[in-house]
């Protein structure tokens, strides 16, 4: 193994209560984010940027139709975003595609009075992060 790519993220995989759904609201975010349809399949897909993919599935063998967020497991996802204009215009884009905005009223600094993000959840309760550059497009 390259020591280089020793630790860092292979991939991650996401099982969904609807494939249709993930693939609409996932596959936007991930696109809009870099990252390409790599693989699809009846109840998957994957999104490919580098060497790191995201899949979505529908397994079979999922024991529950429900993703809460705020149980033991995955609480969300955090995606360098580019600038603070640039996670500006992804949180108003995203509500056309099945996200709404967490923490509205703390927005842009949730996160804290020098982080610059936005807080999404999709339709199915997954969360991600929009982090912006530090220093970037300052006010």
């Amino acid at each position: 193994m390259d020591e280089n790519v020793a630790g860092a993220l292979h991939h991650i995989e996401l099982w969904v209560p609807s494939i249709e759904r993930a693939t609409v609201e996932w596959g936007w975010m991930l696109t809009t984010l870099g990252y390409s349809l790599d693989q699809n399949w009846g109840k998957g897909a994957s999104w490919r940027r580098g060497s790191s993919y995201i899949v979505t599935e529908e397994s079979p063998a999922m024991s529950g139709h429900q993703h809460d967020r705020t149980a033991p497991g995955l609480n969300h996802l955090a995606f360098h975003a580019g600038s603070r204009n640039r996670v500006d215009a992804l949180v108003v884009a995203a509500m056309a595609h099945g996200w709404k905005q967490l923490f509205a009223e703390k927005y842009p600094h949730a996160g804290g009075d020098d982080h610059y993000a936005a807080y999404l959840v999709n339709s199915d309760g997954f969360e991600v992060e929009l982090v912006a550059e530090a220093g970037s497009d300052p006010s």
